[in-house]
């Protein structure tokens, strides 16, 4: 791909314009959970049965991830980029009039395709267009909206629900969309490959399918209910298109993601350990607004200023991490990390009406300061290994199975929630429920321990940490 010139009015606004894509995208993924139960009643839906409005999103963009970078080569960026903020804007507007719960979900998957292709393009061009020396600086700016929107999307959504309609999450998006829509055009370089780059079609339909099917059979424990024969037919499926998948890619020049990455242990570990332990953070917010709104009575406004210490929790560890890391090692701090963020989710069970605000406040807050180390840990490990060569197909791999262990994780919570709800199950008999699901995903995040007791005790930190979630 060629490298862009800027010149002094680009080289200021480019990165406020990416920063301001990737605000969106995190804002988005955390304002809709504390909305779900006014949806629910809006489109006549059991608001534990919600999930495939999450799902459907952050599926999409762990579909859509791995051909993001061709895209981009093929069709140009500034191309890509505005049709990503278009459409993200557009499925916006598709959300905002939806009238029934699938309508809801379709609009979802466009908004989502949208979402997949921004950042990934905006960190593409930063990294054409800016020397190395300024890299940092500039990916740190833009960092710092993706802390901004989990902090305050859970609150502003829960209040836009209870001050207007749950319509509004949706609808706050279309000026802003509009404004980076012109940007995009008006600064956005347009960067092209000079040559043709074949995109492994099969590999990615193979990929693909074995992501959606194996979702969908967990959804269809929970919100779908599934016969189970339907279940397993559909998980085996997935994983023969996952087998088929890999057998195929370790035999062509250029595959989706090649089997040699896997080679690389630190990688290997890390992408598994993300896999499964990301499984109860990725749970956390769909069920938390559930818990405090449905079971416990909270209003939405309520709920959502609850989440705030887990965002707050998050920032306040990060300049940690990188001491504590140093100190223990990858090894420890991950095992560790893991078994304590496992039981903080599981002590989730203890939650009544009877807890004090303040110490379900503390409560949160720890799970967050928890959850970030073990992101900025996990993250930082697997590519800590890799070659240069192979370090962008790694992150792109990365990436992919972080949007997908979420989706994951919801999908297994709804499932789990489903089925300790006993039809036309009121008060006590929903909060048990909530309680039995909490035990059961911290359970399944600390199995991610005996993963990561595979790395090498002697592995030392990266000169950088990878922050992003």
């Amino acid at each position: 791909m060629q490298t862009a010139v800027l010149d002094a009015r680009t080289a200021r606004v480019l990165p406020w314009l990416v920063a301001i894509a990737f605000f969106m995208q995190t804002l988005d993924g955390t304002i809709l959970n504390t909305a779900l139960p006014a949806m629910a009643r809006d489109l006549a839906e059991d608001p534990l049965r919600m999930q495939g409005v999450i799902i459907a999103y952050m599926l999409t963009v762990a579909l859509l991830i791995p051909a993001s970078g061709w895209m981009a080569d093929r069709f140009g960026t500034r191309r890509i980029f505005f049709s990503a903020i278009l459409l993200f804007t557009l499925g916006s507007l598709l959300c905002a009039i939806s009238d029934s719960f699938n309508q809801l979900v379709m609009s979802r998957i466009v908004q989502a395709v949208g979402g997949a292709l921004m950042l990934p393009v905006g960190r593409l061009v930063i990294l054409r267009a800016y020397p190395r020396s300024e890299f940092v600086r500039v990916m740190t700016f833009i960092a710092l909206p993706g802390m901004v929107g989990p902090l305050i999307g859970p609150t502003l959504g829960g209040w836009l629900v209870e001050y207007a309609s749950w319509h509004w999450i949706f609808l706050i998006n279309l000026p802003v969309g509009l404004i980076g829509c012109i940007a995009a055009f008006r600064f956005m370089p347009d960067l092209k490959s000079a040559e043709r780059i074949r995109f492994d079609t099969v590999g990615f339909l193979l990929f693909g399918g074995a992501m959606v099917l194996i979702t969908i059979a967990l959804e269809g424990l929970g919100e779908m209910h599934m016969p189970h024969a339907r279940v397993l037919l559909l998980m085996m499926i997935g994983a023969a298109c996952l087998a088929a998948y890999w057998l195929r890619a370790g035999h062509i020049e250029k595959p989706l993601f090649s089997p040699a990455l896997f080679h690389t242990r630190s990688f290997a570990v890390g992408i598994f350990g993300n896999l499964f332990a990301r499984l109860g953070s990725g749970a956390l917010p769909f069920l938390v607004p559930l818990l405090l709104q449905v079971a416990l009575g909270y209003s939405p406004a309520q709920a959502g200023m609850t989440m705030i210490p887990l965002a707050l929790g998050a920032m306040l560890i990060k300049p940690l991490a990188k001491p504590l890391i140093d100190r223990l090692g990858y090894r420890r701090i991950l095992i560790g990390n893991t078994l304590l963020l496992g039981s903080l989710i599981a002590s989730l069970a203890t939650i009544d009406a009877h807890t004090p605000t303040a110490l379900l406040l503390v409560h949160l807050s720890l799970i967050g300061m928890v959850n970030s180390m073990q992101f900025t840990a996990m993250n930082t490990v697997t590519l800590v290994g890799l070659s240069n060569r192979n370090a962008s197909s790694g992150n792109s791999l990365l990436s992919v199975v972080v949007q997908l262990s979420m989706s994951l994780g919801v999908a297994s919570a709804g499932a789990l929630l489903g089925g300790f709800t006993a039809p036309g199950a009121e008060g006590e008999a929903v909060l048990d429920a909530f309680h039995l699901t909490f035990l059961c995903i911290g359970g399944m995040s600390m199995l991610a321990a005996s993963l990561f007791f595979q790395l090498d005790s002697k592995q030392t930190m990266a000169a950088r940490l990878i922050d992003e979630e």
